[in-house]
């Protein structure tokens, strides 16, 4: 049996995964899964609040939008510990354990370089910009004033 066919059997559906309470393979990428979890909740939270404030409901705004944020906090934590998509949170700290990260002098050197392309990029715009503005006042194209 191929390793993509033991990938696709490994877990249930997500639906049915929302109703369990256990961890999936808890010790493999805890960092990549916190930080995956914590994106999700604060925008569940973010969109809980935005229902807690909304002008359509009459009554019962700030317990809907607890309520949608409870839940998707909870959806958070069970979809990191999704079967599928754990194995894939998993495997993409594996990926990012094995990037050569730059060191702080190569990290200013290249943030220099960025920026000095980017002001003489806007600066070599500006400059043909005003030229050809200037062409087209003098064919009469393009009237200033």
């Amino acid at each position: 049996m191929s390793s993509v066919a033991k990938d696709s059997d490994s877990g249930g559906s997500l639906i049915g995964e929302l109703f369990q309470a256990g961890l999936y393979k808890p010790k493999q990428g805890r960092l990549v899964r916190q930080v995956t979890f914590l994106s999700v909740a604060i925008l569940a939270v973010l969109i809980g609040r935005e229902f807690s404030y909304a002008d359509f409901l009459s009554s019962g705004n700030f317990w809907l939008g607890a309520g949608i944020a409870v839940a998707g906090i909870w959806f958070a934590y069970r979809v990191v510990n999704y079967p599928k998509f754990t194995d894939f949170l998993i495997s993409v700290q594996a990926e990012l354990n094995k990037v050569t990260w730059p060191s702080t002098d190569q990290l200013k050197r290249a943030t220099a370089v960025v920026i000095f392309v980017i002001f003489a990029m806007a600066l070599f715009l500006y400059v043909f910009d005003i030229i050809w503005t200037f062409l087209f006042q003098l064919l009469g194209i393009r009237y200033s004033g």
